[in-house]
């Protein structure tokens, strides 16, 4: 018997968060393979995290859309899969889970309903009930905007408000690219040359009003961000998307144009690059990073380092923070974690568990603000955050119901994390819902810090290297081991004696570690 095939075209999956897009890391399948139910094809990165993408489908692979490094919005598609029944087809259905026989669905049909159940994977951290209501809508919107980018794109022979921005070009998308496309700059997703073409006043002017009424084909809140911030226009963007969806890599070429640097088509920017990656040919910096004039470097902030960024900035807008120190004799806590004995307990561990109780003492720390009710909310579970350093950028994985859990419990769950933070495999439920962070910038060399607040939490311990120094202990004069503690705190949350009573309480359970016993 023959095997019937049909092609079914994975989408995106709304990944949570509010996340619209995500950049492809690494392809895990090639194209001719065979993948299974729930294998991962893809290796993406969002703003949260770098997480696999299983697909929901069985066959064979038949196109991958996207090349390695390339941002593809959520919705849009990401891998074809051949899938169809073999002639010993389980319980006589196909891949579909339709009875053979069956009539076969078009691929709109399997879209929609891939779209609304698919395999029934989860992405680890990631919902389904509530992020599927928000998915719709958010794919609502796109085909509304990719609908009016397609009419736009028919229909415009102009920048759409009828003048082009000073260093930006028109964009007058053609239906067929010309054979020296290869050799024009690419400004927008468009060549350089039917970009740079003039526009008749009299057809400008006739779609200018026109222009201002249809919506931006936009859906990704960076992209918008990106645009305002480097000074373009996104009405006179062509979109190399779907429907002539504007991406991000639309918005870079036409600042890298814009910055005097030429981005070509054949310079391995594209779907066709074999997920090599590309480099500039003036500055010899990878894609990405580019050089203005006066011979500066522009790093483009994304991924984790763009959040982390955006979220600090955000703490030192909204919080008014306020930080005190007290150096602590830790040398009576080193020995209690050598008598610990085997397997050893990292200090971090014993540190964490010191916080945990300290929070149990004073529970207005473990809180938030809503800004907007303006109240101060008081959390009853304490998920502890700590400050990790990757190859990828500063993360803060969380421990789950720190409170819980014993010494030993939080070694175990904090070497996981770090583990899984340096193998770039931390879930975006890893770095999400923190109520407390504790920053060990110890390890870097240095004694003290003013830590930045993980907002919205309300206060951030900070705990320095721990060095022998000379110190008065037991009416005579010793070296000890010596740390320096650091806490910020939200000054709307508590007073100074509140903050300063936590501040305390540490450092007399790192001078008396015996202290924890009363918390046990």
């Amino acid at each position: 018997m023959s095997t019937h095939r049909d092609e079914r075209e994975f989408l995106l999956p709304d990944l949570g968060e509010g996340l619209t897009e995500a950049e492809i890391v690494r392809w895990l399948v090639e194209v001719g393979d065979e993948v299974a139910v729930d294998q991962a094809v893809v290796e993406v990165e969002t703003a949260k995290a770098q997480v696999e993408v299983p697909c929901p489908f069985e066959g064979v692979v038949t196109a991958r859309h996207g090349a390695e490094g390339e941002a593809r919005p959520v919705g849009t598609p990401l891998i074809a899969v051949a899938v169809g029944g073999s002639a010993g087809g389980a319980a006589g259905r196909s891949s579909t889970g339709k009875p053979a026989g069956a009539p076969a669905s078009s691929p709109a049909e399997d879209r929609y309903r891939e779209a609304a159940g698919g395999s029934g994977n989860v992405l680890v951290g990631y919902g389904t009930g509530a992020s599927k209501s928000a998915a719709s809508g958010a794919r609502r919107r796109r085909r509304a905007l990719t609908a009016a980018g397609s009419a736009a794109g028919r229909g415009t022979t102009g920048p759409l408000d009828g003048h082009a921005p000073q260093g930006a070009v028109a964009p007058n998308p053609p239906t067929a690219f010309p054979a020296d496309r290869a050799a024009r700059p690419v400004v927008g997703g468009v060549t350089g040359a039917s970009a740079a073409a003039s526009t008749p006043s009299g057809a400008a002017a006739d779609h200018e009003g026109t222009a201002h009424r249809a919506p931006v084909p936009v859906i990704s809140p960076l992209v918008r961000r990106l645009a305002r911030e480097r000074g373009l226009d996104l009405r006179a963007l062509h979109g190399s998307g779907p429907g002539g969806l504007i991406l991000r890599a639309d918005v870079d070429r036409a600042a890298a144009v814009r910055g005097g640097r030429t981005i070509t088509a054949d310079s391995g920017d594209s779907a066709d690059s074999g997920g090599v990656p590309t480099t500039d040919r003036r500055a010899g910096q990878p894609a990405g990073v580019g050089a203005d004039p006066t011979g500066a470097v522009r790093i483009p902030l994304r991924g984790i380092t763009a959040a982390m960024a955006d979220k600090l900035s955000r703490s030192r807008r909204e919080i008014p923070d306020a930080t005190c120190w007290v150096d602590a004799d830790a040398t009576e806590l080193l020995a209690a974690r050598r008598a610990m004995g085997e397997p050893t307990v990292s200090l971090l561990a014993v540190l964490a568990r010191v916080t945990v109780a300290a929070l149990a003492r004073h529970p207005e720390l473990n809180a938030t603000v809503d800004t907007d009710a303006r109240e101060i909310v008081r959390l009853p579970a304490v998920h502890l955050g700590f400050a990790a350093q990757t190859p990828r950028g500063l993360v803060v994985p969380v421990v789950r119901d720190a409170h819980t859990l014993s010494t030993e419990q939080l070694h175990r769950e904090m070497s996981r994390l770090t583990a899984c933070a340096r193998d770039g495999r931390l879930t975006p439920a890893d770095l999400t819902g923190s109520t407390f962070t504790l920053n060990n910038y110890g390890v870097f060399g240095v004694d003290g810090s003013t830590p930045i607040i993980n907002h919205p939490e309300a206060a951030m311990l900070g705990v320095g290297r721990i060095v022998e120094k000379p110190w008065a202990h037991a009416g005579q004069l010793a070296l000890r081991h010596v740390v320096q503690l650091s806490f910020t705190f939200d000054h709307r949350v508590c007073d100074g004696g509140v903050a300063g009573g936590f501040l305390r309480y540490v450092a007399d359970c790192v001078e008396r570690p015996t202290l924890l016993l009363r918390s046990l």
